[in-house]
């Protein structure tokens, strides 16, 4: 017998929703309206997927499939450049890197034949893959931005006795890399001791054998850890050196950053 959940019940999420809102209006964070929009667009994309899946998953593989990839990746690059939309040619950066990790990654599934090129499998994996794919993108973008305001002194110091960019950086990008890295290092280690993963979960409780479901696990959990270690390492790495100019100085703030664009 399958489980449901009638409409009532979910209505009781609220309770979910009250509890951070709260936290922000007590503590003054002034994420109230965040807080209240990311849940009613969460759900509205939710449902709207939902039902845009149901059609996608009965279209031929070599139309859906490109047809989803190519919206989530669309969407996640739009998202992903907020982070660091004072600087120049992220957009582009960003949506060149998640096509080149998404269709690595989906070569390697296909070529050892982890995954069947159906939608239904090829989807919900790559949708796992680009979504943290994203999220690592802007975690680096946002830490650099910050660890080179609060290092600004360095850096001057760093370039006014001979240094490149790339030496003088080379601290900035270390530490970036790590705090980007670190969630999912943490995550990997504690996978089925702290948490169990929702795909092997889901598996599980749609009736595939443990044993399998671990295995699918495994292929996505690994797949996710390597497509965040190359997405935080290519936009770092891609985008420090739009902190200096053509002269190697330092651009001391994102207004100058922007101009340099």
């Amino acid at each position: 017998m399958e489980p449901e959940i009638s409409n009532q019940s979910l209505l009781f999420l609220i309770v979910f929703v009250f509890i951070p809102l709260s936290l922000s209006y007590f503590y003054q964070l002034g994420l109230s309206k965040n807080i209240l929009w990311s849940t009613i667009r969460g759900t509205i994309q939710l449902f709207a997927i939902g039902y845009l899946l149901t059609y996608l998953f009965d279209l031929r593989a070599a139309i859906g499939i490109p047809l989803m990839i190519t919206i989530m990746i669309t969407v996640a690059t739009f998202h992903a450049r907020l982070k660091g939309k004072e600087l120049p040619h992220v957009f582009w950066y960003i949506l060149f890197g998640l096509i080149v990790i998404e269709v690595g990654v989906l070569s390697m599934w296909l070529l050892f034949d982890m995954v069947e090129f159906t939608p239904s499998e090829v989807i919900p994996m790559s949708g796992m893959v680009i979504g943290n794919s994203m999220v690592a993108m802007g975690l680096a973008l946002e830490r650099m931005k910050n660890e080179f305001k609060e290092n600004n002194g360095r850096l001057l110091a760093a370039l006014s006795l001979g240094a490149k960019p790339k030496t003088a950086s080379k601290l900035i990008v270390q530490k970036t890399l790590n705090a980007a890295l670190i969630p999912n290092v943490d995550q990997l280690k504690t996978i089925g001791l702290v948490q169990l993963p929702g795909m092997m979960t889901g598996l599980i409780l749609g009736g595939v054998e443990p044993a399998m479901a671990i295995k699918y696990q495994l292929v996505i959990s690994l797949s996710i850890f390597s497509s965040v270690s190359l997405s935080a390492m290519f936009i770092t790495l891609a985008m420090y050196r739009y902190f200096f100019n053509e002269q190697d100085q330092l651009l001391e703030t994102e207004e100058a950053i922007r101009n340099q664009s």
